[in-house]
C-alpha cells in the first residue's frame, strides 16, 4: 500500500496575520450556532411568542437554558423582550429586522437537516458498526 496525497500544497504565511476577527467572528457563531438559539430562531419566524409558547414548543429546553438563550440572542441584537403592563404581566419575544436576516440561513439549515436525517442515520449506524459502538 503506497500513500497518496504526501505533496500537500500549504498555504504560505500572512504576514502579521491578525486572528481577534476570528475570535469575534467565533463568538458569533458560538451564539447562532447554538443548539438552543437554532430552536428559540426557528420558532420566532412565524412571529413573536410568548415564554411559555417557546418552552412548550421547544421540546426538551429547561426554563433556565431558555432563559439564558433568549438573553444571549436579546444581548447580540437578534432577538426584542417587550413586556406589557398587564396583570400579571405578558412578556413577548421577536426577532429583530437582524434576527430575520439570520432566520432564513438557519431554517435552510433545519429543513437541510430533516431531508437529510435517514442518511445521517445510516452514516452513524455504518460507523458505529466499523468501531464497535454499542
Amino acid at each position: 500500500m503506497t500513500p497518496e496525497h504526501i505533496r500537500v500544497p500549504a498555504l504560505p504565511p500572512t504576514p502579521q496575520a491578525d486572528h481577534s476577527d476570528c475570535r469575534a467572528v467565533a463568538s458569533v457563531l458560538a451564539r447562532v450556532g447554538d443548539k438552543w438559539s437554532v430552536f428559540v430562531i426557528m420558532m420566532l419566524i412565524e412571529g413573536p411568542r410568548r415564554f411559555n409558547e417557546l418552552k412548550r414548543a421547544i421540546s426538551g429546553i429547561s426554563q433556565r437554558m431558555l432563559t439564558l438563550t433568549l438573553r444571549g440572542l436579546e444581548r447580540d441584537g437578534l432577538v426584542t423582550r417587550t413586556v406589557f403592563p398587564t396583570i400579571p404581566p405578558r412578556v413577548d419575544y421577536e426577532l429583530t429586522d437582524l434576527g430575520r436576516g439570520l432566520a432564513e440561513p438557519v431554517k435552510a439549515l433545519g429543513q437541510w437537516a430533516f431531508a437529510h436525517l435517514p442518511e445521517i442515520e445510516g452514516a452513524r449506524r455504518e460507523f458505529d458498526a466499523r468501531n464497535g459502538a454499542d
